[in-house]
C-alpha cells in the first residue's frame, strides 16, 4: 500500500520503489514544468538562449539562494554533484606533500576524483576510517579532527554519506577545518531537500548538491556554491566564451559559469516551480517534508532491524531520509568485481521491490539501503522485511 501522495508521481503502479536516493523521482507537475521550458526552447532557440536564458537562470539562482540562505551570485549550475566536485578539485592547485582529507565512507566517484587530482600534483590522500555500525556523531568528529595536520589543505565531507546513509556532523566539522585555514568541500549530493542547509552560516568554501534527488527536480539539475572570496580561483570544467568576455558590471565567475555551451537547461529553469510546488504538497512545506521523510526512514530502518534480528547501525540523529543496514549472513561470492548482488535482482524480479543491495570492502559487509520519500509508506518496508526474511533464510517468528 503506497502513501496517499503516490498518485502524484509517475512511478510504475505495482512497483515498490524504495530507492529515491539513487536518482530521485519527479512528480508529474515537475515533468510538465520541464516540458514547458523545453517547448519554449525549441520554438525559437536563438531567442531562448540569447534573450530569455540570462533572466530565467537568474530567477532560478535567486530561488535556490533563498532556499539555501546564500547569495544567488555565489551559485552556479552544474549537471550533478560529481561534476561539482570535479570542478573544484580540478581548479585547485596543490603542492607536493599537501594532504587531502577524506572519510572512507565517501562516494566512490568523488573519491576517484580526489585520487586522480592528488596523483597529478603529488599530493597525499589521507583516508579517515570511520566505523560502521557507529555509536555517535562524536566518533566522526574526533576521528576527522585527529587526522588534520599542518599539511592538510582540503577536506571533503559529506552531508549524508551515500553508501552508509549517515548524516555527518558536517556543521561542526566545517567550522573546525575552516577556522584552521583548511578549505572544506561539502559533498551534499544528498543535501538540498533532505536536510536544512544555510550556506552563509555554514561557511564552507565549496558546496555542491543534486537538485534531482530530494528536491525532486528534473535529472541533470545540480548546483555548485563557491564562497565569494574563493571564486577567483575556480573555473568550470568547460572553458568557453566567459573566460575572456568583458566583465562589465558582473564577475568572471558569473561569466564563466553562466555559459559553457549549448545544452538542455530546462531542468534548471524549472527549479523555482519545483521548490514552490513541492512545498505545497504538505502542510508545513519543506520543513514538514524533511521531517516526514526523516521519521519514515527511521521507522523503516527499525522495522527491518527488528525483523532481521540485527542491531540498529547508528543513532537516530545520524539518519536523514536514507538508512543503510548491514545484512546478516555471508557475503555471496562474485565472479566479477562490479557484478550486481543477486539479492537485488531477486527483490526486483520476484517481489517487485526496487532497493539497492551491494557488498562493500571498507567497512566490509553486505548492505541494503532504504530511502523514504512522500510516496512511500511503512507497509512497503514491511513487505521488504518479509521478502528479506524468506530470501535470507531467517526465522520468521
Amino acid at each position: 500500500m503506497p502513501s496517499d501522495l503516490r498518485h502524484l508521481w509517475t512511478l510504475e503502479k505495482e512497483r515498490i520503489f524504495l530507492n529515491h536516493g539513487s536518482f530521485g523521482a519527479c512528480p508529474e507537475f515537475v515533468i510538465a514544468e520541464q516540458r514547458k521550458w523545453q517547448d519554449l526552447m525549441e520554438q525559437e532557440p536563438v531567442r531562448f538562449f540569447e534573450e530569455l536564458m540570462p533572466d530565467v537562470l537568474l530567477k532560478s539562482r535567486e530561488a535556490l539562494g533563498s532556499f539555501l540562505s546564500c547569495s544567488a551570485d555565489d551559485l552556479a549550475f552544474v549537471s550533478n554533484a560529481t561534476s561539482g566536485v570535479n570542478t573544484i578539485l580540478r581548479s585547485l592547485h596543490f603542492e607536493e606533500g599537501d594532504e587531502i582529507l577524506v572519510p572512507n565512507h565517501a562516494y566512490q566517484a568523488c573519491r576517484n576524483t580526489i585520487d586522480f587530482v592528488a596523483g597529478r600534483w603529488g599530493a597525499k590522500v589521507v583516508e579517515v576510517a570511520l566505523p560502521f555500525p557507529i555509536d555517535s556523531p562524536q566518533t566522526v568528529i574526533e576521528l576527522m579532527k585527529s587526522a588534520c595536520s599542518e599539511r592538510t589543505k582540503l577536506v571533503m565531507i559529506d552531508t549524508v554519506t551515500s553508501p552508509t546513509g549517515l548524516r555527518m556532523p558536517f556543521e561542526e566539522l566545517t567550522s573546525f577545518f575552516e577556522s584552521r585555514g583548511v578549505e572544506v568541500l561539502l559533498d551534499a549530493a544528498h543535501g538540498i531537500g533532505m536536510i536544512p542547509l544555510n550556506l552563509d552560516e555554514l561557511g564552507a568554501s565549496y558546496v555542491t548538491s543534486n537538485c534531482h534527488k530530494w528536491l525532486c527536480a528534473p535529472k541533470g539539475s545540480a548546483f555548485l556554491y563557491v564562497r565569494n572570496d574563493k571564486q577567483g580561483k575556480i573555473q568550470p570544467l568547460t572553458i568557453s566564451h566567459g573566460h575572456t568576455f568583458p566583465l562589465g558590471d558582473t564577475t568572471r565567475f558569473r561569466h564563466e559559469f553562466d555559459w559553457t555551451g549549448t545544452q538542455d537547461i530546462s531542468g534548471w529553469c524549472a527549479l523555482p516551480a519545483v521548490i514552490e510546488g513541492m512545498a505545497e504538497l504538505v502542510d508545513g512545506g519543506w520543513d514538514a517534508i524533511m521531517q516526514h521523510n526523516h521519521n519514515l526512514a527511521i521507522q523503516g530502518r527499525d522495522l527491518l532491524c527488528q525483523r532481521l534480528g540485527i542491531q540498529q547501525p547508528c543513532p537516530n540523529e545520524m539518519i536523514a531520509c536514507i538508512s543503510t543496514i548491514k545484512l546478516p549472513g555471508e557475503i555471496p561470492p562474485k565472479e566479477k568485481l562490479h557484478e550486481p548482488d543477486p539479492l537485488h535482482h531477486i527483490l526486483s524480479e520476484k517481489y517487485n521491490i526496487q532497493v539497492p543491495v551491494w557488498s562493500w570492502p571498507n567497512p566490509e559487509g553486505r548492505y541494503l539501503r532504504i530511502s523514504a520519500q512522500l510516496y512511500n509508506s511503512i507497509e512497503q518496508y514491511e513487505l521488504l522485511a518479509e521478502a528479506l526474511v524468506i530470501e535470507l533464510g531467517l526465522n520468521s517468528d
